[in-house]
């Protein structure tokens, strides 16, 4: 999966991040330490870290994943990351 959107509450900069959704590479959200979650009322699941958005686009840099763009939605941060294929 070459791409990757993670987001935060304008309000919660400092934490929780999301990370993933339900088709979210495993070995991907096992390394940024998520944890999968569905919120009572959602037909979906989402993973989260504690860290905040800064700290998880440092890990994904590590394994090869740059920003390739960035966006306010309302209260929410979005962050797009896209890793090239070998």
């Amino acid at each position: 999966m070459p791409y990757v959107l993670i987001s935060t509450q304008i309000r919660l900069e400092t934490g929780p991040t999301m990370v993933g959704d339900e088709y979210s590479d495993p070995a991907i959200m096992n390394y940024l330490g998520a944890r999968k979650t569905t919120i009572l009322g959602n037909n979906f699941s989402e993973y989260h870290v504690d860290e905040p958005p800064r700290l998880v686009l440092d890990k994904l840099e590590k394994i090869g994943y740059r920003v390739v763009s960035m966006t306010g939605v309302g209260q929410t941060l979005v962050w797009c990351l896209h890793k090239e294929s070998m």
